[in-house]
């Protein structure tokens, strides 16, 4: 028997994504800089603990700004469609038979569709916020959810490319260290990522790892020019 697999819980795994990506790229460049640079893991443990902490709230708050305004403004597309729907309904109708032809349903029976959709106002405008307008209802608690999935995610990530600095008696073996898990780390997120979006394994893998890999080189290049 044929199984169709879909991707579930989208927003939960675009909000990790983000994280993980922006938490395993960006301290990674920075502590790949710092090394270049330094002498001693203290700073770069405390750059990369405060980078990290900054990363969270800001990609936190980001993540909360964006849920909270899709929020408003499906709540906003809904109010005017109920308004739609109460004052000019026969335009509305119109519309709903429209899109009906467009999917390739018989004119006659597009009419006969949309009379039947017309008699409940509150199907009627949910199903043109999902044609029309292409809105999913959100989940009211979306903000917080993606603020908090998103900063944990990001936390994971920045702490692998720190780890080694914290375990390691200098900055060079840190930097050894550092980029080897983090290389392997970017590997491991590039292939879950590209399965889970259905993106090429191969060519989705290498994209991530040689996106964290360049960033690190640019940091570390720039830093020991500057220096």
């Amino acid at each position: 028997m044929h199984q169709e697999t879909h991707i579930n819980s989208s927003n939960f795994v675009r909000d990790v994504i983000i994280g993980m990506s922006d938490g395993l790229t960006v301290p990674f460049a920075l502590t790949a800089g710092l090394s270049g640079v330094l002498d001693t893991n203290h700073l770069i443990i405390v750059s990369g603990l405060s980078e990290i902490a900054a990363g969270c709230i800001s990609m936190g708050l980001g993540g909360f700004l964006a849920g909270q305004t899709e929020v408003e403004h499906y709540d906003s597309e809904l109010q005017r469609e109920y308004e739609e729907v109460e004052k000019v309904p026969e335009t509305e109708r119109m519309e709903v038979e429209a899109i009906f032809i467009d999917m390739g349903v018989d004119k006659e029976l597009s009419k006969q569709v949309t009379l039947q959709i017309s008699q409940d106002k509150h199907k009627w405008v949910d199903f043109m916020m999902r044609f029309e307008l292409g809105l999913d209802k959100p989940d009211k608690d979306r903000a917080i959810k993606s603020a908090l999935t998103i900063a944990f995610s990001y936390l994971a990530g920045g702490f692998i490319p720190l780890f080694p600095y914290l375990v390691t008696s200098n900055n060079q073996q840190g930097f050894y260290f550092s980029c080897i898990i983090t290389v392997i780390a970017l590997i491991i997120f590039g292939y879950f990522k590209s399965k889970v979006t259905g993106q090429p394994l191969i060519k989705g893998t290498l994209k991530v790892a040689f996106t964290g890999i360049i960033a690190a080189v640019a940091a570390y290049s720039l830093a020991k020019l500057v220096s």
